[in-house]
Parts: structure tokens; C-alpha cells; sequence
């Protein structure tokens, strides 16, 4: 292994470098992908149906001999046709999300699943050790898609999970470049999950435009929106715009359900609506400026994680020791 540590062991990878699973972009191809490169990539099964997401672990497995997971986002339905997949596919891990972990826990992990669970807050990473879980993702507020209440920033957030878990912690939200995973690290996480940067790597199943978008976003381009819902980090566009007027407005959780409708996500990331679709992303987006092959992506991380590691010897403080 080129890296060791408590999640490259607990996942059989190379670097402790995770794709994060996300709806209409993070397909077979993109997964596959990450996981050659020698991360951990992952199905988004969000936007799938449950034969659909069948064919997505097919084909990874038939792409790659290396260790992938699926996340299952828990607010959306099928989940226990999504759940009977994956254990009769073998996935060997599962990220859930967006949801109470003691749902499915016990039943991944009498399969044999590492399950692994995304948290907005030290209690709530106390709740997912509690239930069974192997390790938790610990989410910023900086974060593409959905979102905790809290908005905790991940300097804040990672520290705050280290302190309240002995399962391995891992880092997401405002992470796209070497320094970031390094700086996670030093803060205490075990590996990073990162999603916007690779939405725009050539695997992912965004459309051109809304990966043109991305790299084209400036700082403040992302916004957080439908609080009473399910709160989200957005592109900025008409759709978003509305949104946040909605709320100004004191627009109740019908009002903005109804005016959300269905399908805006897919309308959005993987249409390529750039007016009237749904644009998760994070505020990251404001620094990344190309679309790339993912396994380049991977190897331009660890080349800027290991020049941060010199660069820190450098210090004062880095040639004390």
C-alpha cells in the first residue's frame, strides 16, 4: 500500500481517498474509475431504481477487482430493494446517508458489509457508532447536496467528531485539493471524502454544461437552501434565486415542496438545465478550474497531499521534529 492507516486497512485501498456517492453523477464509470485509481469509488444510488442500481454493481465489478461501495441516501424509496441488491451482489461497502443508521446497520453488517455513515455533527457520529457502524463520514456545511441543520464548518466539525468517536473519522466538505486532505488530517481525520472535483472528472455522468459550470463558478457562487425540506448547497441559478426568495418570504414546507417538485436534480446535473434545474455542488467549486480523467484527479491529490507533507518539514515548527 502507498498509504496505511486505520480506513486504507479497513477498506483494502491504497490511498485514503474516497469518491463521494452522488445522485445522477457518481455512476459504474466514474466508481470504477476512482477505485482503480486507488481510492475507494462509490455508486450513487439516490437516482436509481433498484434494477438500475444492479447494473451499476455489475458492471463496477466487472471494471475493476478492487474495493467500491454504494451509498444509499436513506430519505429515498426502495431502500429495502436497494438493500437486498447489495447484499446479493456482495457489495463489500455501504455508505448510508440522509437518515436514522440504525435502519439497516445490523442487517449490512450480518452480511458481512462495513457500513459506514454520514454525519453533520458529533452527536449524531455518537448515534452512528452506537448503532454498529464502522466509521463515519463527518460532513462541513461546506458540503455539495444535501446538508446538516447545523451548519458546522468542517474545521470545526472533524475536531468536534475525533473527540466523540473511536471508529475512523472521515473528512468531507471543502476538500478538492492535496493541502485540503492534508489539513483534514492534521485536524484528525483517518482519509477524505471528496464530490465535487469529481463531478467534474470525464467518468462522472454530469452533463458538460453543468460540469462547464462548475468550473467556471466563482467564490460565493453556492448557496444553501430548503432549510424546512431537506437542506441543500445549490449552484446559484433561477431555480436557486427563486428558492431563496420563497424563504425570504416565509414560504411554508408545502409551498417549497410544491414549487420543488420532482426531478429537478436530474433535470439539472444530469440534463444540463442551468436555468430551471437543481445544481448541487459545493463551495469548493470555486477552485476547481478543469475537467479531467479521475484516476489523474486521484494522482494530482496525493501528489499535492505529499508536496504539503514537505512543505510543512520545511517549517520551523516541521524541522523541530
Amino acid at each position: 500500500m502507498l498509504f496505511e492507516n486505520r480506513i486504507t486497512q479497513l477498506f483494502k485501498i491504497e490511498l485514503p481517498i474516497i469518491q463521494a456517492g452522488m445522485v445522477w453523477v457518481s455512476g459504474w464509470k466514474l466508481a470504477s474509475a476512482v477505485s482503480n485509481a486507488g481510492g475507494l469509488g462509490i455508486i450513487g444510488a439516490g437516482s436509481m431504481y433498484p434494477d438500475v442500481l444492479r447494473t451499476h454493481i455489475q458492471k463496477t465489478k466487472a471494471a475493476t477487482s478492487k474495493p467500491f461501495a454504494v451509498n444509499l441516501p436513506l430519505l429515498y424509496p426502495d431502500m429495502a430493494a436497494h438493500v437486498q441488491i447489495i447484499i446479493e451482489e456482495k457489495v463489500p461497502i455501504v455508505f448510508t446517508s440522509a437518515g436514522n443508521p440504525k435502519t439497516w446497520t445490523t442487517q449490512l453488517k450480518a452480511a458481512g458489509i462495513i457500513v459506514v455513515h454520514v454525519v453533520s455533527s458529533a452527536l449524531f457520529a455518537q448515534k452512528a457508532e452506537a448503532a454498529g457502524c464502522d466509521a463515519v463520514v463527518a460532513e462541513g456545511f461546506e458540503a455539495g447536496g444535501h446538508n446538516g441543520r447545523e451548519e458546522t464548518t468542517s474545521m470545526v466539525l472533524i475536531p468536534l467528531v475525533k473527540k466523540a468517536v473511536t471508529i475512523p473519522v472521515i473528512a468531507a466538505g471543502g476538500i478538492a485539493s492535496g493541502e485540503q486532505i492534508l489539513a483534514a488530517m492534521v485536524l484528525g481525520a483517518d482519509a477524505v471524502q471528496i464530490g465535487s472535483r469529481f463531478v467534474c472528472s470525464d467518468e462522472s455522468s454530469a452533463h458538460i454544461h453543468f460540469k462547464n459550470a462548475i468550473i467556471h463558478a466563482k467564490e460565493g457562487a453556492t448557496q444553501l437552501g430548503l432549510k424546512l425540506l431537506a437542506p441543500v448547497r445549490l449552484l446559484k441559478n433561477e431555480f436557486a434565486e427563486k428558492i431563496l426568495q420563497l424563504e425570504k418570504e416565509g414560504a411554508s414546507k408545502e409551498q417549497l415542496a410544491d414549487y420543488l417538485g420532482k426531478g429537478r436534480a436530474k433535470k439539472g446535473m444530469f440534463e444540463g438545465d442551468l436555468v430551471e434545474g437543481e445544481l448541487e455542488i459545493g463551495q469548493v467549486s470555486a477552485t476547481i478550474h478543469k475537467i479531467q480523467p479521475a484516476a489523474e484527479i486521484v494522482a494530482e491529490l496525493w501528489k499535492e497531499f505529499n508536496a504539503g507533507v514537505e512543505h510543512i518539514k520545511s517549517l520551523p515548527i516541521g524541522r523541530a521534529f
